[in-house]
């Protein structure tokens, strides 16, 4: 006997009984199998923190899940990387372009309803597939600090703290507890790598760490260096030793 979703997930367009669009459920799958990134809203700025899972002779000082989209945006990927390139590529277009035509920084909100405008698209015509990949957009504008999560589905939320990728449930849950609003900016930093020791399988090293911050007053995206990582590390595993004590 053929499996209930035969026939129904051949098909971007076409909806099951049920109503579901097996292809958009399969891409966000995907995301879920992602490794893990985090952003993290403070009193100071935004963190961004992703784990990378580097080979032994692999450049690590090359960040594949982190990117620019404009001086005050950055974005945090999960899922199927490739997309994510194209999909930056989209946003960097569309915050230039704000540049040139309104000769401002564009908002953070509008670039994640752009983003997630596009993702949408890829759900409602023949001949593509959706995007396999969820987008953390972390920036600081007119409005402040801003956090919002795209997916593969077309749909983006505002967030204080969020997780996507593999092990996220665990960690949306820690930071459920975790999180304040008047968190400082060196504390999100720490929370963030706290959040991937959670579940990753190197709970000590920072060589699969790797971070941006975007903060109030700069409003520019700066890589955090290695140094800085193991810094804020220490107060992570010092945390994570008390709690366990």
């Amino acid at each position: 006997m053929l499996p209930a979703a035969a026939g129904y997930d051949r098909a971007i367009t076409v909806f099951s009984p049920d109503g579901r669009l097996y292809q958009v459920e399969y891409a966000i799958e995907t995301v879920r199998r992602g490794t893990l990134a985090i952003g993290i809203k403070s009193k100071g700025g935004v963190v961004l923190a992703v784990e990378e899972k580097a080979r032994k002779l692999q450049i690590s000082n090359v960040t594949q899940k982190i990117f620019q989209v404009d001086d005050h945006i950055g974005v945090a990927a999960a899922g199927y990387i490739p997309d994510a390139r194209t999909q930056v590529d989209h946003a960097r277009f569309f915050a230039q372009s704000n540049r040139l035509i309104y000769d401002e920084p564009v908002d953070v909100e509008g670039v994640a309803k752009n983003l997630a405008d596009m993702a949408q698209q890829f759900t409602q015509y023949a001949g593509v597939r959706p995007f396999g990949v969820a987008l953390i957009l972390a920036g600081v504008d007119k409005n402040g600090a801003e956090l919002f999560l795209t997916d593969p589905s077309g749909t983006y939320i505002g967030y204080d703290a969020v997780a996507i990728g593999a092990g996220s449930d665990q960690v949306t849950e820690f930071l459920e507890k975790s999180y304040k609003p008047d968190i400082s900016l060196e504390e999100a930093a720490a929370l963030a790598i706290e959040s991937i020791y959670l579940v990753s399988e190197d709970k000590t090293g920072t060589r699969h760490v790797k971070m941006a911050i975007i903060d109030n007053i700069v409003k520019n995206m700066r890589k955090v260096e290695d140094q800085e990582i193991e810094k804020y590390a220490a107060v992570a595993r010092e945390r994570a030793a008390r709690k366990s004590g």
